[in-house]
């Protein structure tokens, strides 16, 4: 019984604590929508934002936690001239994405994951289950932070500062 005990446990931490440093084929190749309802894949989405350390921020204007953090995450922009800022909505619709970013005044790239927070290989690879998700990636496009879920993960300004 112990054995099976920490045989689970092992399986399970390993989930928990992994940390990719690269996004899969898949994912790359998972489509997303821009502001002109446009298709983009994620690896073009990266391949425009190369040299520059990317923060992305996936929410939705429904999501209480999400509004919640727009203060602290406008203070991290501020602060943070250098990098650009990505937001990924899964809105249920578009017009309540594109009315969210104008509502909360949110500046940088727009993006809509039009199968929601529940499918496609983007969401699947990052293994989104909640939301506000926090990613950056860094300037050649490796994953720099995998996971955080509140603004306030002092990971994010530790990432965001490294070299």
């Amino acid at each position: 019984m112990t054995k099976y005990f920490l045989f689970i446990l092992l399986i399970f931490s390993s989930c928990t604590f992994e940390k990719p440093t690269e996004f899969s084929e898949k994912a790359l190749n998972d489509s997303l929508l821009n502001i002109d309802n446009q298709a983009i894949s994620w690896k073009e989405i990266l391949q425009n934002h190369q040299e520059k350390k990317v923060f992305v921020a996936i929410w939705a204007s429904w999501c209480a936690d999400c509004v919640k953090g727009i203060p602290e995450l406008k203070k991290i922009q501020s602060e943070n001239p250098s990098v650009s800022f990505m937001f990924i909505s899964v809105d249920r619709n578009m017009n309540s994405w594109k009315n969210g970013i104008k509502k909360h005044q949110l500046e940088g790239t727009h993006y809509y994951l039009p199968k929601g927070m529940k499918n496609g290989d983007f969401v699947d690879f990052i293994g989104l289950s909640w939301i506000p998700r926090y990613l950056i990636v860094d300037e050649i496009g490796k994953i720099a932070l995998f996971k955080a879920t509140k603004i306030s993960d002092k990971a994010i300004l530790k990432t965001l500062k490294a070299n």
